[in-house]
């Protein structure tokens, strides 16, 4: 069997690669080498091996070569378009800040304008007392001088009679000019006197519609005054109750605590009730009593947000490196900053610090404790400048970045935590910027 397969093999090959011979001549013999077909066929596909080995690994070098041309092509462009980025956060970061402060400022007016708003209010309603307080004066004159005008209509009519019946008796005794004289003076006076009464009354009746008229501009000018801060109340003590809302804290429950601590009297937002003086509340006592208790919670939202940290913590340039969520299957409690090592570092608020030291996967990390229950933590510093128990400010520098702990690079980790649960930081620094 195996010697009828070598023969067809043979028989094969010999198609292919006839038997040859190599004959090497020389000056005295005559030589040969034999080329079998198998031999042939063996250095054919040899040769084919190598040649077709070749092609391949320079295809696969060649492949490779421009495969690296277009992933360094493709890194240069990544790096690029993340270079811009950056640019773009960093515009939009001191747009952000320039915009924070403008917003600052059209809030410090907006405050000084509700105070002038709130000063002219009550001249205005003092003065419109006191035309209310003018007008019934000259009602109960009028009612006076109608009332001596009727007597002295009686006492005219009097003196008619007494002239007449004068009249008679001179006619009657032919004499008595003097009586009569008495009598003409005394009806002269008389109807002198009533028409300076009704002169009076006249004069009181257009005074009284004058302080009509001045009544109703005057109201007109409070409807405009008390529309201009109502929307005014609307507009600044909504986002700040969606503030706080968003944080995660009950504004009624925050403005009872600053109310608990700032209970005196005094200064331009102080609420003031007007009285009534036992009687029914009138429609603008109302509106009143309602914007200066609308302007008692804008001023106790003030002093809440001096105490909470609506504060970026780094004041240099930085780039957000890793947000507020969900991350590798855990919940990333805080948001990332990235800078240069040894960039400063800042509270965001009034506060004391409960902890500054090394702690676990934080490394060197610093615990700040807020009013309302919020706390702040700076984790991953290269260097501590607060103690424990120390009070500090919003703004007073803390630390330094650094890369202590589990870090993957120089960057600050902070967490806002309320109630002990972890808060985004994000509404705070963004409330910052937007309200503040």
């Amino acid at each position: 069997m195996r010697t009828r397969l070598a023969i067809k093999t043979h028989a094969l090959l010999e198609r292919f690669f006839p038997e040859r011979r190599l004959f090497l001549r020389s000056d005295n013999d005559t030589r040969f080498i034999r080329l079998k077909s198998e031999t042939q066929a063996v250095a054919f596909f040899g040769a084919t091996a190598v040649v077709a080995w070749t092609i391949v690994a320079t295809a696969i070098l060649l492949m490779d070569s421009i495969g690296s041309g277009n992933f360094r092509e493709q890194a240069k462009r990544e790096q690029i378009t993340y270079q811009q980025r950056l640019n773009a956060l960093s515009s939009e970061r001191d747009t952000r800040a320039a915009e924070a402060v403008a917003a600052q400022d059209r809030f410090n007016s907006a405050l000084k304008q509700i105070s002038l708003m709130q000063s002219e209010l009550l001249d205005s309603e003092t003065r419109r007392r006191e035309l209310e307080t003018g007008i019934d004066v000259i009602q109960e004159t009028l009612r006076n001088t109608m009332k001596e005008r009727e007597l002295v209509n009686d006492r005219l009519a009097a003196l008619e009679a007494q002239i007449e019946g004068g009249d008679v008796a001179v006619a009657a005794s032919g004499g008595a000019d003097s009586t009569m004289n008495i009598l003409a003076d005394a009806l002269a006076k008389t109807a002198a006197e009533r028409d300076q009464v009704v002169a009076d009354a006249q004069s009181a009746l257009i005074r009284a519609a004058e302080m009509q008229a001045e009544i109703e501009a005057m109201e007109d000018k409070n409807d405009r005054i008390f529309r201009q801060l109502e929307e005014a109340m609307t507009v600044s003590v909504k986002p700040l109750d969606k503030m706080f809302k968003a944080a995660g804290m009950n504004p009624d429950t925050i403005l009872r605590q600053v109310r608990k601590g700032y209970s005196g009297q005094g200064g331009p937002l102080t609420p003031i009730s007007f009285t009534t003086r036992g009687a029914a509340p009138t429609l603008d006592t109302e509106r009143a009593n309602t914007i200066l208790g609308q302007m008692d919670r804008l001023n106790l939202y003030r002093i809440a947000a001096e105490k909470a940290p609506f504060a970026s913590p780094l004041k240099d340039k930085f780039r957000f490196t890793s947000g507020f969520g969900s991350r590798w299957g855990r919940l990333h409690a805080g948001t990332d900053f990235a800078a240069p090592h040894g960039t400063p570092i800042y509270a965001t608020g009034d506060g004391v610090v409960i902890h500054a030291g090394w702690s676990s996967g934080y490394g060197r990390l610093v615990k700040i404790q807020h009013e309302f229950g919020i706390e702040t933590r700076y984790a991953h510093q290269s260097k501590i400048r607060v103690k424990v128990g120390q009070r500090v400010s919003r703004g007073q520098r803390i630390g330094d970045m650094g890369n202590t702990g589990r870090s993957t690079g120089t960057h600050l980790h902070y967490e806002t935590r309320v109630g002990g649960k972890p808060v985004n930081p994000m509404i705070f620094i963004k409330a910052a910027n937007d309200v503040f």
